[in-house]
């Protein structure tokens, strides 16, 4: 499968990380290492008070003080381009996937014309290359025109270079439609990834159905609008032996669900954005727009399953469902307002809540954000292995800092982390050894 790579040359040099704090899953590392980079390549890594052996002309970066980690994967994230530039191009997403730690990304194939042939695919590939400091993989959608009627060229597809398979923000209706689809990805070995949407039932809701809808007067989406298509996905997946991955789940019973089927040895994942882990329905406040989300937010004890969901292996990533939308489609009346928000460069972030609070351990959010992403679709990341490409992040895990729109690096700001405080900053981003982004200050 082609693999897209980062715009520029990888440094020729070599890169010595020393006195830092290395967390890399992959390899059960968690404590003081040293990482040797040579030729965009991890050389070595010495764990201990070790030194690697290198050469007397490297380049150092001293992180002591500091945590290393194996670059982050996000495998949900819309980009305007092309058809909406002005809300996110290719470029600007992979600056505030840089700015968060994240080093390589799967772009969903909502776009305008949606990404549904071998062309688009190639054209996401090439623009990445000559645009995006990090890694941009291309998905593409189950049908054509995102229509739910007729299937596109998976194989053909799949040698272009997309990684997955999904319908964005749409459910295929047709189960028929949808069991072909599952059989042909089956045959070659392509993950289907699908939100798992009720249109009927959701079709007039704005928030999660609720005491808190009825006392702002929304109409609500019931919980479901999200169970009964995953319990129909899931089935279907048991059924024709795909690899399916329910692509953004929020409540409890949908973690139920998943987990039946996981533990009846079915090849099914899951994953969960930082906001229905860090956000719960109460945050609507007055109709703030920027967290009507899709799910919507739900209710606190939900947020808490997903929690305990993603700590036992039950969901198995953590995505920013980074969805940039501008002023002209959010500041509206709450109802009327698109849905969803950024979250390239706050996902690190405000994943750090849940280690501070004592809920989720460090290792378990990188190996959730970074090497669970690179094994369910197949990209060569999320580890600092020896031979690995050095994509990596260093940051301080208890720097404080305020989000404030005027340093928001995406060009949509519809953030729903607006003027919180974290405790944790990417420091440094480097892609196949090369700086490509530092904290300023």
């Amino acid at each position: 499968m082609p693999d897209t790579s980062n715009k520029g040359e990888t440094n020729t040099r070599p890169l010595l990380i020393k006195g830092g704090h290395v967390v890399d899953p992959s390899q059960d590392i968690d404590g003081p290492a040293s990482v040797l980079i040579q030729d965009g390549l991890i050389a070595d890594i010495s764990v201990g008070g070790n030194e690697t052996g290198a050469p007397e002309d490297a380049d150092l970066i001293d992180a002591s003080g500091n945590h290393v980690f194996p670059g982050l994967i996000d495998a949900r994230v819309y980009v305007g381009e092309p058809g909406a530039e002005h809300r996110e191009t290719i470029a600007s997403a992979s600056q505030a996937a840089a700015a968060g730690g994240v080093t390589g990304f799967v772009m969903m194939p909502e776009t305008d014309p949606v990404i549904d042939n071998v062309a688009l695919v190639d054209f996401v590939r090439r623009a990445a290359a000559d645009t995006a400091e990090v890694r941009v993989y291309p998905s593409a959608t189950v049908t054509k025109g995102l229509h739910g009627t007729e299937l596109t060229e998976f194989g053909l597809l799949q040698e272009s270079g997309a990684v997955m398979l999904s319908e964005g923000k749409h459910t295929v209706s047709n189960n028929l439609i949808l069991r072909r689809a599952m059989t042909y990805a089956r045959d070659f070995d392509l993950t289907i990834a699908l939100e798992t949407n009720d249109p009927d039932l959701s079709s007039n809701g704005v928030m999660n159905e609720g005491l808190n809808a009825t006392h702002l007067g929304l109409p609500g989406i019931p919980r479901e609008a999200e169970t009964i298509p995953l319990e129909r996905d899931l089935r279907m997946a048991a059924l024709t032996g795909a690899k399916y991955h329910a692509a953004n789940v929020s409540t409890s019973d949908s973690a139920s669900a998943i987990s039946v089927y996981k533990k009846n040895g079915h090849a099914v994942t899951a994953g969960v954005s930082i906001n229905h882990l860090s956000l719960n329905e109460n945050d609507v406040g007055r109709y703030r727009t920027f967290f009507k989300l899709s799910p919507p937010l739900r209710a606190e004890d939900d947020r808490q399953a997903m929690i305990a969901a993603l700590s036992d292996g039950t969901i198995d990533i953590i995505v920013s469902s980074h969805d940039p939308h501008d002023v002209d489609t959010k500041r509206h009346p709450f109802a009327e307002a698109a849905v969803g928000a950024i979250g390239l460069e706050t996902m690190f972030a405000a994943a750090l809540r849940l280690y501070h609070s004592g809920d989720i351990s460090l290792s378990r959010i990188i190996e959730c954000a970074a090497k669970r992403p690179a094994e369910i679709f197949g990209i060569k990341g999320g580890t600092l292995r020896k031979g690995a490409k050095a994509d990596l992040f260093i940051a301080d895990i208890e720097l404080p800092w305020v989000v404030q729109e005027n340093e928001i690096v995406s060009r949509s700001k519809n953030t729903p982390f607006e003027g919180s405080r974290f405790s944790g900053k990417v420091l440094k981003t480097l892609v196949a050894g090369r700086t490509i982004y530092t904290q300023k200050g």
